[in-house]
C-alpha cells in the first residue's frame, strides 16, 4: 500500500504474523527484528507496488530481488553511520594546539634531559667488524665494541600534515673495543656522528590512547675519528670501520628510537587522560577525545572533559566543533568550549540556602530594608513590626517613627524578620568577543516563623543576575571572580498583600552583594583544574574571549 509522504510516496512492507510459527526464522529476519519493529520504509521507485490485496510475507521476501535491496538498503544504513565522524556522537570540551617549538621542547625534555635514550642505548653492543688481509695490509678485526658514552647535541622536530611527527636525533656515540691488526692487539675508540631521522605516526586510537608507529627510520653516519693507543692506523682500517658501521648501525640504531617514542607516548598520554578533583564536589576526567591530527603549523588535540559529581551522576555538555583561532608565534593554544564551563560551574556553584535574620550584624543594610519593606507593605502588616520588638530597630533608624496602626491578624504570632537566599536554577557563562558573563537568579525571601512552625511569606522575589567575569589561572587552575553587573528584580508571591517592590531593588543588590557574591566568589575560588598538556607549562597566559569559546595562549 502506498502512503503519501511529505515529499514523495512510500511503500510499507508489512510482515504477516502467522505463517510457519514453528519454522526458524532465517538470519537476515532475526536481523531486522533486531533493530527495532519489523517495519521497513523503501521508496517507491524501488519496490514494486503489491498486487490488490495482497501483503508481503517472510516468504515472498525469501523470493526475487526484494529481500536483496532491504539487504542492501540495511547495508548502506550501517555504512553511512559508519562514516559519522566521533566528534557528531561525543563532542570535546577543549581543544589544543600545540607549536612545532613546543613539541620541540617537549621530545627533547623527555629524550634527552630525562636521560631516556641514554638509558637505552646503553650496553649496546656493535658486531665484530671483521677485514681480511692482502698483500698490502695485514687482516683486521675489532671485537667486543660497545658503547661507552652518547653526545645527544640536537634534536628537531618537523611536523607533516596528515602523517604525524619528523624526527630528527643529532648524536656522538663513542665505542671502544679491542682491535687487532696482524699480531698487534691493542684498544681502539671510535668517534662516530650519527643522524637518525624517523616520521612518527598515531594509530589505533580506543578509549583516550593511541599506539606510536615509527616508519621510514633513516640513520646516516656522518664523520668518523678513529684512535688506538700505538697512533698506527692504516687507511684500510677507516674504511673497513665506515663501511662495516654503515652497514650494522641503522639496524640497531632505529628499534631503539621506536622504543624510547613508545615510552615518550606512554609518558606524554598521562597527561591528556586524567581525573583531577575539583574540591569536594566532584571530578573532571579529562581524556582524549580522538586521534591527534597535524597541520604544517600546530599538532591538534582534543579532550573530552567528563564533569562528575559526587556519587558518579555525569553533569552533561554538548559542544558543538569550531574552528581553533591563530596559534601565531605561542607555543600552547588552549581552548575551553562554554558548555563544558557551564557544566564545571554547576558544579560548583551547588549551594545550600542562606537563612539569617535581617540585623545589621549579618547584613549592614539591614534597617533600611526593613523599613523599605514597612513604607510598602499594607497598613495592618505593620503591626507586626511593633509586636515582635523590630519597632525598637525601626526607631533607630534616623526620621523613622512609629505610628499607632491596628494589628494584623495574619501577622500576629510570628518571629522577627528573615531572609533567605536560594539559588535558582543552574549559572549560565556566556562568552561573547571580548566579554565574559555569568547569568544567574536568585530567590530572596522575607519571611517570618509563626509559633505552630508554619512561614509567613512577606515577600518571594527573583533577581536576575548579569555578573562580569575576571578570569586568572593560579596554580594550574582557572579561577573566575565574579562582579555584580546589572539586576532584573521581579515579585514570585506574597502572602501580606505587597505589590510595589520597585523601592526594594536598591537594598536587595546591596543585600546581594554584601552576602551572597562572596558565597558565589568562595565556591570558585577553588578553580576549574587544566589539563596538563604534554606538561608544557603554563605560564605567562594571555587569555582572549571569542564567541562560545575562551582562549589561553602560552
Amino acid at each position: 500500500m502506498a502512503l503519501k509522504g511529505p515529499d514523495r510516496p512510500y511503500t510499507v512492507i508489512a510482515f504477516q504474523k502467522g505463517e510457519s510459527t514453528c519454522a526458524p526464522k532465517p538470519p537476515i529476519i532475526t536481523a531486522l527484528k533486531r533493530l527495532g519493529r519489523l517495519w521497513t520504509q523503501l521508496p517507491l521507485a524501488e519496490v514494486p507496488d503489491p498486487l490488490p490485496g495482497q501483503i508481503w510475507t517472510e516468504s515472498s521476501l525469501l523470493q526475487g530481488n526484494l529481500l536483496e535491496m532491504m539487504v542492501s538498503k540495511l547495508f548502506g544504513i550501517i555504512f553511512f553511520c559508519g562514516l559519522l565522524s566521533p566528534s557528531q556522537e561525543v563532542l570535546s570540551g577543549l581543544s589544543c594546539a600545540v607549536s612545532p617549538r613546543a613539541m620541540q621542547n617537549v621530545l627533547s625534555d623527555a629524550i634527552i634531559h630525562n636521560g631516556l635514550i641514554h638509558q637505552h642505548l646503553q650496553g649496546l653492543v656493535v658486531p665484530n667488524i671483521m677485514g681480511e688481509g692482502s698483500q698490502l695490509n695485514s687482516p683486521t678485526s675489532i671485537t667486543d665494541l660497545h658503547l661507552i658514552k652518547v653526545r645527544v647535541p640536537r634534536l628537531s622536530v618537523v611536523l607533516l600534515p596528515g602523517i604525524g611527527v619528523q624526527l630528527t636525533i643529532g648524536a656522538k656515540l663513542q665505542l671502544r673495543g679491542n682491535c687487532l691488526v696482524g699480531l698487534l692487539s691493542e684498544l681502539i675508540d671510535i668517534l662516530v656522528e650519527v643522524n637518525i631521522t624517523a616520521n612518527i605516526k598515531c594509530t589505533n586510537f580506543e578509549s583516550g590512547t593511541f599506539q606510536v608507529v615509527t616508519e621510514d627510520c633513516l640513520c646516516i653516519l656522518g664523520a668518523i675519528k678513529i684512535k688506538v693507543l700505538s697512533g698506527l692506523l692504516t687507511l684500510s682500517v677507516n674504511e673497513l670501520v665506515l663501511r662495516q658501521l654503515t652497514a650494522t648501525l641503522p639496524a640497531l640504531l632505529c628499534p631503539v628510537v621506536d622504543i624510547v617514542m613508545n615510552l615518550v607516548n606512554i609518558h606524554l598520554l598521562s597527561t591528556l587522560n586524567a581525573v583531577i578533583p575539583v574540591g569536594t564536589a566532584g571530578t573532571i576526567h579529562y581524556q582524549l577525545a580522538s586521534i591527534p591530527y597535524t597541520s604544517g603549523k600546530f599538532l591538534g588535540l582534543d579532550l573530552d572533559g567528563v564533569v562528575k559529581q559526587v556519587g558518579g551522576s555525569t553533569i552533561p555538555h554538548d559542544s558543538s566543533p569550531s574552528a581553533l583561532p591563530p596559534l601565531m608565534d605561542r607555543l600552547l593554544l588552549l581552548v575551553m568550549r562554554q558548555s563544558f564551563l557551564n557544566a564545571v560551574l554547576s558544579l560548583l556553584l551547588q549551594l545550600p540556602p542562606q537563612t539569617f535574620p535581617c540585623t545589621p550584624d549579618v547584613f549592614s543594610g539591614a534597617s533600611r530594608l526593613r523599613e523599605a519593606v514597612w513604607t510598602i507593605a499594607p497598613a495592618g502588616v505593620r503591626n507586626l513590626f511593633r509586636h515582635k520588638g523590630l519597632c525598637k530597630a525601626l526607631q533607630d533608624t534616623p526620621g523613622f517613627a512609629i505610628m499607632p496602626l491596628p494589628k494584623c491578624s495574619t501577622c500576629s504570632g510570628t518571629s522577627p524578620l528573615s531572609i533567605k537566599l536560594v539559588l535558582r536554577g543552574n549559572p549560565l557563562i556566556l562568552l561573547e568577543e571580548n566579554k565574559a558573563s555569568v547569568k544567574l537568579s536568585v530567590l530572596i525571601q522575607l519571611f517570618s516563623d509563626r509559633l505552630d512552625g508554619s512561614i509567613l511569606n512577606f515577600l518571594l522575589l527573583k533577581a536576575d543576575l548579569a555578573l562580569n567575569v575576571r578570569v586568572s589561572i593560579v596554580g594550574g587552575r582557572l579561577v573566575l571572580q565574579l562582579a555584580l553587573g546589572s539586576t532584573s528584580l521581579s515579585l514570585e508571591s506574597s502572602d501580606v498583600g505587597i505589590s510595589n517592590i520597585s523601592p526594594l531593588k536598591p537594598h536587595c543588590i546591596n543585600l546581594l552583594v554584601e552576602t551572597f557574591l562572596p558565597v558565589i566568589n568562595g565556591a570558585l575560588s577553588i578553580g576549574i583544574p587544566l589539563p596538563k598538556v604534554l606538561r608544557i607549562p603554563l605560564v605567562n597566559v594571555d587569555f582572549q574571549i571569542k564567541a562560545g569559546l575562551m582562549v589561553f595562549l602560552v
